[in-house]
C-alpha cells in the first residue's frame, strides 16, 4: 500500500536519502511518543508517495518502552547505520542513546550502554556532528522539564560512538535569544538541534523553541565554521507552527523537513527546498 506524506502521523522526521531512495524516521505520534515500541521507517522515490511503515527498532525488546521513544535519527558512519534516540532511563530521566544496524531499514541495535547524555540530567534529542577533522559529537539539549531555561550542549564521543567523553561544553540558554518565548512561566524550551555545512564551508545549526506560542526554527551560525561558543543567531527559518527539522540533500537538490501542526495526532512531515546560500541559509516554503 501506498501511503502520502499527508498520511503519515510522525514528529521529528528525519531523512536519509541513498541509491535514490528516500528514508524517513520519526517519532510514532501517538500518546506524543510515550510507551509506543519503537521506530518505523519509510521509503519514498520522490517524497509523496511512501511505504507503509517498516519497523526498524523494537524497543521494548531492549528495555527501552518505559517511557519516551522519541527523535529517531541516522547516520552514516564509518559504514554502518548509527540511529541516535531519546528514551526514559531506569531512573526516570530522559537521555540519548545511539543504536546502529547494518541496513538503513533495521533491525537496529544498542551501542550505548546507556544514555550518551549524562545520566543525572533530563535531556532529549542528541544529534551527530562530525569535523572536519573526523572527531565526532553528540549536540543535544538539557531540558527546560529539569533546569526550567532548557540549552543545548554538546559532548566529545569516541570513535565507536558508544560512549562520551571529556566535558560537556553548553552554547547557550533558550532565554539568552531574544526572540524565544516561554511555554510557561519561566521554562523556556530547546529542542531538535541540527548541523549543517554550507557550500561555503560554513558551520549551521538549527533548533527549535518558541514564537507567541508557535512551535518555531531558529539557525545560528558559528564563527570559523567550527563548533563552539563563538556564534550568532541569524533570522528565524520558520515561526509558524512548524519545527523540529532537519537539512537532507539528494545530490540535485537540498531539502528542509519539519512537523507541522505541533499538535498532538495531527502531525504531519513537510518538505521545503533549503537553499544554500553560502554564507547564508533559508528556506522557500510552498
Amino acid at each position: 500500500m501506498i501511503m502520502k506524506k499527508e498520511q503519515i502521523n510522525i514528529r521529528d522526521p528525519f531523512v536519509i536519502y541513498e541509491n535514490g531512495k528516500y528514508y524517513l524516521y520519526g517519532t510514532r505520534a501517538k500518546d506524543f511518543g510515550y510507551h509506543t515500541g519503537g521506530f518505523d521507517v519509510y521509503i519514498s522515490d520522490d517524497l509523496n508517495n511512501w511505504s507503509e511503515p517498516i519497523e526498524c527498532f523494537d524497543s521494548a525488546k531492549y528495555g527501552l518502552n518505559d517511557g519516551v521513544n522519541w527523535a529517531p535519527e541516522v547516520h552514516k558512519y564509518k559504514g554502518k547505520y548509527y540511529m541516535f534516540a531519546t528514551f526514559t532511563q531506569k531512573n526516570g530521566l530522559r537521555g540519548t542513546y545511539s543504536l546502529y544496524a547494518e541496513s538503513l531499514t533495521g533491525p537496529f541495535l544498542p551501542c550505548s550502554k546507556g544514555a550518551l547524555t549524562p545520566t543525572e540530567w533530563e535531556c532529549l534529542d542528541g544529534t551527530l556532528h562530525v569535523d572536519e577533522a573526523g572527531v565526532p559529537y553528540l549536540v543535544f539539549c538539557h531540558e527546560h522539564t529539569q533546569i526550567k531555561d532548557g540549552t543545548v550542549c554538546y559532548a566529545r564521543l569516541n570513535d565507536e560512538l558508544s560512549a562520551a567523553q571529556g566535558e560537556i561544553v553548553t552554547l547557550f540558554c533558550a532565554s539568552s535569544y531574544e526572540l524565544v518565548d516561554p511555554v510557561k512561566i519561566d521554562h523556556y524550551v530547546t529542542d531538535g538541534p541540527f548541523l549543517y555545512r554550507s557550500k561555503a564551508g560554513e558551520l549551521f545549526m538549527i533548533w527549535s523553541s518558541f514564537v507567541k506560542g508557535k512551535y518555531a526554527e531558529f539557525v545560528l551560525k558559528f564563527k570559523g565554521g567550527k563548533l563552539g561558543t563563538a556564534f550568532a543567531h541569524q533570522k528565524p527559518l520558520l515561526d509558524s507552527d512548524g519545527g523540529h527539522g532537519m537539512i537532507f540533500s539528494d545530490g540535485k537538490n537540498t531539502y528542509f523537513t519539519y512537523h507541522t501542526p505541533n499538535k498532538s495526532l495531527f502531525e504531519r512531515p513537510e518538505f521545503c527546498l533549503f537553499e544554500d546560500n553560502g554564507d547564508t541559509v533559508t528556506i522557500k516554503l510552498k
